[in-house]
């Protein structure tokens, strides 16, 4: 599988130097870093995150791959997600066709619902329109795709008359994704516009997602637009032993995960789950070709063309961070490619 998307995600957690929480300003400058590293290795895709907690630095993705634009030459420049449901999209299209402009057509819009919900109060939206606030959203930014004056209505912006929106991308259609964290109605909405679909996986056998992929290709032949090549994204981290690895990372992911699970009643997670996700679910945590083979078990299970891993989770040391980078793109990449061709 010669032409496998392979990628790195990150939130833009705040990492750790001499044991104490860095800035918020240091982790972004950080987050650049790590994606320059990745752009000379060869990764194929960075994409960073929106999020709007204390535990993540970064709420404005396309200003931080303007900047990585800047000091990149090849790597695709992607959002992972950008929360459309509180968000315009117009506002959001002109954003990512800029990064597209200085990038020259580099830019990806990976377009979301959230997996937090501080963003609609912070923005003056309901929650009781979650559902809503993104399906009229998603229909308006595929109608500004075609790049040609717009005429649009709805009940969560402003109606739009043949407007004509700014700037243009100069291969005349923004790379657009659409990001889904298992539900299935997301699944088909996405295959009804034609996108591309990015599947969370973030817990659990791969294995059972592969019904999300065969809804989407047969949503797409009943609908009849294209069926793209489906991507997925989980967690992980590459160190030089498995044993590192694990150590590294633990101790910071069960932080995220337990707060995450407080805010939506799951218990405090234990080693030995974590460990059993490391061996069979979908934490993809070891040496590089531990990980490799990993990566590659789960690409070949759903057939899918892309895997990006979310290399960052919580206040990790940021060298340890910046060597799973490095790991990443020097060994874990080439292995994968070289695992499926055999």
């Amino acid at each position: 599988m010669t032409d496998l998307v392979l990628g790195l995600d990150t939130f833009g957690d705040v990492p750790e130097r001499s044991g104490a929480p860095v800035s918020h300003a240091a982790a972004i400058r950080q987050v650049v870093e790590e994606a320059v590293i990745a752009d000379e290795l060869g990764v194929d895709v960075i994409a960073v995150g929106e999020h709007h907690r204390p535990e993540y630095s970064i709420s404005a993705p396309e200003t931080v791959l303007a900047a990585i634009a800047t000091r990149t030459t090849r790597i695709k420049l992607a959002s992972g997600v950008t929360v459309l449901s509180s968000d315009d999209p117009v506002r959001v299209f002109q954003r990512f066709a800029t990064v597209d402009a200085v990038s020259n057509g580099r830019a990806q819009v990976i377009l979301g619902r959230g997996s937090f919900t501080e963003s609609f109060p912070l923005f003056g939206y309901d929650l009781s329109d979650y559902d809503v606030l993104f399906e009229e959203k998603l229909d308006l930014f595929v109608k500004l795709l075609d790049e040609k004056p717009v005429t649009w209505s709805g009940t969560t912006r402003a109606a739009l008359e043949n407007a004509d929106v700014f700037p243009k991308t100069e291969n005349g259609r923004l790379d657009t994704w659409v990001g889904v964290g298992g539900s299935p109605q997301s699944v088909v909405r996405t295959a009804r516009h034609g996108l591309p679909l990015m599947l969370a996986i973030i817990g659990g056998s791969p294995a059972r997602f592969g019904s999300y992929v065969d809804l989407y290709q047969r949503a797409t032949t009943q609908f009849g637009t294209v069926a793209h090549s489906v991507g997925m994204h989980s967690p992980g981290f590459v160190a030089d032993t498995d044993e590192e690895a694990k150590e590294l990372f633990y101790p910071a992911y069960k932080m995220i995960r337990d707060r995450i699970g407080a805010l939506r009643g799951w218990p405090p997670l234990r080693r030995t789950e974590f460990d059993a996700e490391v061996e069979n679910g979908s934490l993809y945590i070891g040496a590089p070709e531990t990980v490799a083979r990993k990566i590659a078990g789960a690409v070949k299970t759903l057939g899918v063309g892309r895997f990006d891993l979310i290399y960052s989770a919580g206040p990790q040391p940021a060298a340890a961070r910046t060597r799973a980078v490095e790991l990443f793109g020097a060994k874990v990449a080439p292995m994968v490619r070289d695992i499926l061709a055999g």
